[in-house]
C-alpha cells in the first residue's frame, strides 16, 4: 500500500453519540474500532493514560485494525505525571510489553507533559526516551510555558528533538477559547484543555497537530487556515504529518476532520477520505 502523504485522525474511536452518523444501525461497541479504522488512518490512544489495557483488550485492538492503520498512545499518567518520568523505567518496561502485540501498528508513543514539567526536568526526559527501543517513533507534549518562550529553554528542547528525531506534538487550542462559554461542553473543555502558543515547528519526521476545534464547525475554517500552508510544505519535504481532531464534547469530531481534510485536498495530493460506514451502508457518497 502507497505511503499516506498525511495521516488523519481523532482523539478516539468510540463515541455513542456517533452510532446513526458515523458507524451505522446495528454497529456494536466491539466492531466500533474495526469500523472508525475503514475510514481515518490514525488514532490517538488516550485509554492508556489512565489505564494499561489487558492482554486480550491489546489483541482486540490489533483484530479490529489493518497493517496500515497507526495507534499514536499516551504513555500512562502514573509515568509522565505522577513520578514526571522519575524512577520509571521498570513502568515503562511493562506498559511496553503488554502493548508488544501492536508495537508495528504505533505511529508514535505520545509522552504527554504536564505543566510541571519545567525546564529544570529536561535531563530527566532525556534520560527517559533512551529507554524506548531505538526504532520506536516517539512525540513529546510540553506545557510548561517556558518552553514557549522562545528563549533558550526553547532552544534547548528543540534542538535536542532534532538531534534525537523525536517529534514535538502541536497543540492548537486557539479556536476553542475563542467559543463562548456557553455549554457544559466548551466550559470543561477552556477549563482542562492547555492554552499555549502555536509554535509549527517539525522536530522529526511525523508532526502532529492536535486541533481543538470550535464548537461551530463552520468557525474552524479560518483557524485552520495556516495550516493550508504549513502541512503541503512539510509533505513536500518528506514528512508524514499526523493531524488529529477534537471538538469539545467530540459529537461533531468526525464531521470536522472530514471537512478540514477537505481543505487540505484542495492544495495536497491526498487521497480521497472513505465514506463514513453509515452513510456507505445507505448507499451515500462521502462529500467535501
Amino acid at each position: 500500500m502507497p505511503e499516506l502523504p498525511l495521516r488523519l485522525g481523532l482523539t478516539m474511536w468510540s463515541h455513542s453519540n456517533w452510532q446513526q452518523s458515523f458507524y451505522g444501525k446495528g454497529t456494536s461497541s466491539a466492531q466500533r474500532l474495526e469500523k472508525y479504522a475503514q475510514v481515518f488512518h490514525c488514532v490517538e490512544g488516550n485509554t492508556t493514560f489512565y489505564a494499561t489495557p489487558s492482554p486480550s483488550t491489546v489483541n482486540n485492538w490489533r483484530d479490529a485494525t489493518h497493517d496500515d492503520f497507526r495507534f499514536t498512545f499516551k504513555l500512562p499518567k502514573a509515568i509522565t505525571h505522577q513520578q514526571l518520568l522519575s524512577h520509571s523505567q521498570a513502568e515503562l518496561k511493562q506498559f511496553l510489553t503488554v502493548m508488544e502485540p501492536l508495537h508495528d501498528r504505533i505511529g508514535q508513543w505520545t509522552i504527554q507533559l504536564p505543566a510541571a514539567f519545567s525546564f529544570e526536568h529536561l535531563e530527566r526526559l532525556k534520560r527517559f526516551c533512551t529507554h524506548f527501543p531505538a526504532d520506536f517513533g516517539l512525540g513529546v507534549e510540553v506545557r510548561n510555558l517556558v518552553f514557549f518562550n522562545k528563549g533558550d529553554e526553547e532552544k534547548a528542547l528543540n534542538q535536542w528533538l532534532v538531534e534525537k528525531h523525536i517529534n514535538r506534538i502541536i497543540m492548537d487550542s486557539r479556536p476553542v477559547f475563542a467559543a463562548t462559554p456557553s455549554s457544559p461542553a466548551v466550559i470543561d473543555a477552556q477549563q482542562k484543555k492547555p492554552k499555549v502558543p502555536v509554535h509549527a515547528i517539525s522536530t522529526a519526521t511525523h508532526p502532529m497537530i492536535r486541533f481543538i476545534g470550535h464548537p461551530d464547525i463552520e468557525q474552524n475554517i479560518a483557524f485552520f487556515q495556516p495550516w493550508l500552508n504549513k502541512l503541503p510544505d512539510w509533505i513536500s519535504q518528506g514528512k508524514q504529518p499526523y493531524v488529529m481532531i477534537h471538538t469539545p464534547d467530540n459529537v461533531q469530531a468526525p464531521e470536522l476532520a472530514q471537512k478540514l481534510y477537505g481543505q487540505l485536498q484542495n492544495l495536497a495530493a491526498l487521497p480521497a477520505l472513505p465514506a463514513f460506514p453509515a452513510r456507505a451502508n445507505d448507499g451515500q457518497i462521502s462529500m467535501f
